[in-house]
């Protein structure tokens, strides 16, 4: 077998492969041998078809196994021979086959760029100090006051207002005729002012009494997330129940107990600073990254395969057709496309691949490995994270080889990024939002 590459760029390559005549002979004749065994044709007993004949019956079928094989076998033996290890399949344009020549055909592929040794010791990071204000936490503290609110009807005798809860019945019409995205709803309970609709459905609702009927007219933004919805007019009839208040419950220990295990306010708001305090490391962590890989990726030029960019696009835009699904949305009526949002994201996607090799650099430049223990703890944060139990985890690892590689290599970069922090130089400085709102009072 001859086999010459063609350098199109440092990442792709061209395998120009030529099979021997003699070796496509050979397994046409393997090929036709076997089929004269078992082919069945009218005429002749089993085994005694002439070769002619099964040729007229079976060429077309038989050429093309043949080539498939010849391809698959020559393409792996062309990369052994010259020691490429593609990212991806091949990109191959099957020739026709002739039993008298050469096959002789061509095998696009992408390969890993080489990197020289990265220069990751020294940079300058600046690290936000970030803590936790007395004023988020009366804010959350809010929010989970709201969520416990109940909602009663009002006493007084009187007409809707802004900030109101209303319960009502609604249905939408489209040209005197039920709209099929505003079907009728029955005991529906709505804020006035939020816009839970559209600013027009609530201006209509304000001034309305208990036990009236009105129309009203809405107009929906061009851009509105339902894009069936989106520049249409529609007149809903909307019957008003009654009007309703918010009944918040105190902020004290009652309070902190219906909201889990809690025996106290002071465990709740402990609690609470405890997650406040873990959201601002993991946004710190974010901030050193980026800094870190923007530096990193102005200093080291490099193709990248567009193969590993298309297998990362797809993991992104899986993730999002994921999320969509869990808020029973599909991209179509969010009034996008899986190709706009591919060409919004591959930019995205290229620097994620840039990323992934700039730190398998670093991990074969440094020589980093996983220990047993870092392995454990990995599968234990995971765990955690998914809230499944550890045995649980490792066991779907041990049933899937190629994941836990991609697991073990996650933790390997983990490390480098580790390394690479080790061995900057970190400013830190308080942020402006605490700095601006700092008061000598707060300092003292």
């Amino acid at each position: 077998m001859n086999v010459t590459v063609e350098e199109i760029s440092s990442v792709k390559k061209v395998l120009h492969i030529e099979v021997p005549v003699e070796t496509v002979k050979a397994q046409l004749d393997e090929a036709y041998n076997g089929l004269k065994k078992t082919a069945k044709i009218k005429g002749f007993r089993p085994g005694k078809a002439p070769r002619s004949v099964l040729e007229r019956l079976y060429k077309k079928d038989v050429n093309a196994d043949v080539t498939s094989r010849l391809i698959q076998e020559s393409y792996v033996e062309a990369l052994r021979e010259t020691k490429l290890t593609p990212v991806a399949a091949p990109k191959v344009d099957p020739p026709e086959l002739q039993g008298a020549e050469p096959l002789t055909f061509d095998a696009e592929i992408e390969i890993r760029p080489e990197i020289d040794d990265v220069a990751f010791k020294g940079i300058k990071l600046t690290k936000n100090a970030y803590a936790v204000t007395d004023e988020e936490m009366t804010a959350q503290l809010a929010m989970l006051q709201k969520n416990l609110a109940k909602v009663e009807p009002i006493k007084d005798e009187r007409a809707v207002a802004e900030g109101d809860f209303v319960l009502v019945d609604y249905e939408g019409f489209k040209d005197g005729q039920p709209f099929e995205e505003t079907q009728k709803t029955e005991n529906f309970t709505l804020k006035v002012g939020d816009a839970y609709i559209a600013p027009a459905m609530d201006d209509g609702l304000v001034g309305m009494q208990p036990g009236e009927d009105k129309e009203i007219e809405v107009t929906f933004a061009d851009d509105y997330f339902n894009a069936k919805l989106a520049g249409q007019t529609v007149t809903f009839t909307v019957h008003l129940h009654e009007i309703r208040e918010q009944i918040l419950p105190e902020i004290d220990d009652e309070m902190a107990k219906q909201l889990g295990p809690f025996d106290s306010l002071e465990s709740l708001t402990a609690k609470i600073r405890e997650n406040l305090t873990s959201g601002y490391e993991k946004r710190t962590e974010q901030e050193l990254n980026e800094q870190i890989f923007t530096e990193l990726l102005e200093k080291t030029e490099f193709e990248v395969p567009d193969a590993m960019v298309e297998m990362e696009l797809e993991h992104i835009l899986n993730d999002a057709e994921r999320s969509f699904n869990q808020a029973n949305k599909t991209f179509e009526e969010a009034g996008i496309t899986r190709e706009s949002l591919a060409e919004k994201y591959r930019p995205t996607a290229e620097k994620q691949v840039r990323r992934h090799l700039i730190l398998g650099k670093i991990v074969n430049q440094e020589s980093l490995e996983v220990t047993d223990e870092e392995v454990d703890e990995g599968l234990a944060e995971m765990a955690k994270t998914y809230q499944q139990p550890v045995d649980q985890i490792k066991s779907f690892y041990e049933s899937n080889k190629e994941g836990f590689e991609v697991f073990k290599h996650t933790l390997l970069e983990k490390k480098a990024i580790k390394l690479i922090i080790e061995h900057s130089q970190i400013e830190e400085v308080v942020p402006e939002k605490e700095a601006a709102s700092e008061s000598p009072e707060d300092s003292a």
